[in-house]
Formats: C-alpha cells, sequence, structure tokens
C-alpha cells in the first residue's frame, strides 16, 4: 500500500484503504451515509471527485487534488445527504501557518479519517484503530486508465460479492452519472472521458478487465 507519497496539487489519486484485521468499517446503513457527510466536509473543499465505491470493510475513491488556489475550506451541511450542489462560497483551506500545502493536503484526508473512526468507535464502543493502514494513494498518471478506473471502481460492490449486479449497489457513485440528479461527482468530465453516458454504460456492462489497470489497484480486498 502506497501510503507515504505526497498528495500533489493537480494530480490524480486513486485512494484506498480496509478495516483493521478485516473488521468492517461501515457497521449499518446510517455509517455510509456519516462518512459521505465527513468526506463532504473535509475533501470535497480540496479535491474533484471522479468515483467512489464504499464496501462493507474497504472503499476506494478516485479524486484530483485542486490546486492551491481553488481549495477551499468548508462545505457547509446539506440537508439530502452527498449528492447534493453546494453554490456556498468558502474560505480556503491550506493557508495554515507554518505548514506545507502537500502536508496540509495529506493532513485533510487523515482528519477526515480519524474523525470517521473515532466516531465509531464512540458508537459501537470499540477501542484500537478502525482502519488497518495509512491511507493508500496510488497516483493515476495517464488519462488511459480512468475509464478503466472508474469501471473497477464500481465493480467491486459485484466482485465481492456484496450484490448480484453493482449497477444496483446504493454506495457507489455509478447511479451519480445516469440520472440527472444534483452531484458533487465531476459528472461532466466523467461522461467526457467515456464519450458519452451511452458509452458509459455499455463499457460497463462489460466484464471488468483489472489487468489494464493492475498497477494502480496493487492488491485488492477480498
Amino acid at each position: 500500500m502506497q501510503a507515504n507519497i505526497p498528495l500533489e496539487p493537480g494530480h490524480y489519486y486513486h485512494i484506498y484503504n480496509r478495516g483493521n484485521n478485516l473488521e468492517n468499517i461501515f457497521i449499518e446503513e446510517r455509517n455510509y451515509r456519516y462518512f459521505m457527510q465527513l468526506y463532504q466536509k473535509y475533501i470535497l473543499p480540496i479535491c474533484d471527485t471522479f468515483a467512489y465505491c464504499l464496501i462493507r470493510n474497504h472503499f476506494h475513491v478516485l479524486v484530483r487534488v485542486r490546486e492551491i488556489e481553488n481549495q477551499t475550506s468548508e462545505v457547509l451541511e446539506t440537508s439530502g445527504g452527498y449528492n447534493q450542489t453546494n453554490n456556498s462560497q468558502t474560505s480556503e483551506v491550506l493557508k495554515t501557518s507554518g505548514v506545507s500545502a502537500k502536508k496540509a493536503i495529506t493532513q485533510q484526508f487523515s482528519n477526515f479519517f480519524n474523525s470517521y473512526a473515532k466516531s465509531i468507535n464512540n458508537t459501537y464502543k470499540r477501542t484500537g484503530s478502525l482502519f488497518q493502514n495509512r491511507f493508500g494513494r496510488i497516483e493515476v498518471d495517464s488519462d488511459r486508465y480512468f475509464a478503466q478506473l472508474i469501471h473497477y471502481i464500481h465493480f467491486n460492490s459485484q466482485k465481492h460479492g456484496f450484490v448480484e449486479d453493482f449497477r444496483k449497489y446504493p454506495y457507489s457513485s455509478y447511479q451519480a452519472f445516469i440520472t440527472d440528479k444534483p452531484t458533487n461527482i465531476c459528472r461532466a468530465e466523467v461522461l467526457n472521458w467515456f464519450q458519452g453516458k451511452n458509452s458509459f454504460v455499455q463499457l460497463h456492462d462489460l466484464l471488468c478487465d483489472e489487468s489494464v489497470i493492475q498497477h494502480l489497484t496493487q492488491e485488492d480486498f477480498d
């Protein structure tokens, strides 16, 4: 797991982690919602999000770290969950005295995961680390892998046997691309990578060829 490479503004990353000792990090339905609420608070201001999938004991996200001048501090709470647009003006998050931008970006992710872990520990009276490691991150250094990686992320729920059809799984970003509902996912940009919604659906109908992006996944969470 590549847990130490710096997160560079303007770069794309596959972000992932799993539960300590293969424990579940999502125990019940409300945990998925709370995870995305914290994601909206901590990560949306500093990253553009292109795909995600939350599985019972792990998760995957594809993001692009925003350029410094576009990174903002907080997104106000929304009433309807993650897939709502927010037009509020927000202030910059990375102008932290004595902390480099790269360190501040990584710290923002750490704050996110620590906040979620603390909530789970408090709610379920558990102790110790919730996540197995520091979060993994692999840079996606070529746009020719974007479509395959998004397919891989969405397919994860079916691959691990949580559903028979990943397209019906409620805790991934797949539905955000085939509907017109407001979303914080970079829908237009992703559909452009697939050359339109029809091609997006058609590619997702095919079997996921993981060999193409093996260097971007490295390890799987069976």
